[in-house]
């Protein structure tokens, strides 16, 4: 059977639950409160993620999130929206990406709204994610790649547990088109 088939036929658990959040699998209907929290965050993401240039509208976050959904179907992307558990406030988002059934290997991205930053919500979200990967979806590897003057990102990815493999100098362009070294963190099992 091959390696696609088999992730397809994978039961995936659309909703995961932690001490303070809801994980739920990104869906149609969501892009409302997904355009509340990127307009809100827009400029703190800004300097980090390409996607983040420019404010979406209401109609672009919807796309996404049926977009995002279609690519959980298809075991391309699996993408979450981080919910507060006592208001089902949007606080983030996030998930595996750049999936490589072959291995099984995932990348695990993410982002908190701004005004819920340094609550640990990312880190609460990332140990959620590297369990559905590691008993789930039976992941022998995990990667977090982030920007190297990232900061906060790079500590989410320490207290997740995540060791430093490396810096890649020069490897990618940051979102104001210059050279920006990466830095590429791995849990493997």
């Amino acid at each position: 059977m091959a390696i696609v088939t088999q992730a397809l036929l994978l039961d995936i658990p659309e909703q995961i639950e932690t001490p303070r959040l809801i994980l739920a699998a990104a869906r149609s209907g969501q892009g409302a409160m997904v355009n509340e929290a990127v307009v809100e965050s827009a400029q703190e993401l800004k300097p980090w993620m390409p996607w983040a240039q420019k404010p979406p509208t209401l109609e672009e976050s919807e796309a996404y999130c049926r977009e995002a959904q279609a690519k959980w179907a298809a075991r391309e992307m699996l993408d979450f929206c981080f919910l507060r558990r006592s208001d089902q406030r949007l606080v983030g988002r996030g998930g595996l990406h750049t999936i490589d059934w072959s291995i099984p290997k995932f990348e695990i991205g993410y982002w908190v709204r701004s005004s819920c930053a340094r609550q640990g919500i990312a880190t609460e979200a990332t140990l959620a994610l590297v369990e559905l990967a590691r008993d789930k979806l039976g992941a022998r590897r995990l990667e977090i790649t982030s920007d190297a003057r990232n900061a906060p990102s790079r500590r989410v990815a320490e207290k997740s547990g995540f060791t430093l493999e490396g810096i890649l100098r020069r490897s990618r362009r940051d979102t104001a088109g210059e050279l920006a070294d990466s830095c590429m963190y791995a849990r493997t099992f």
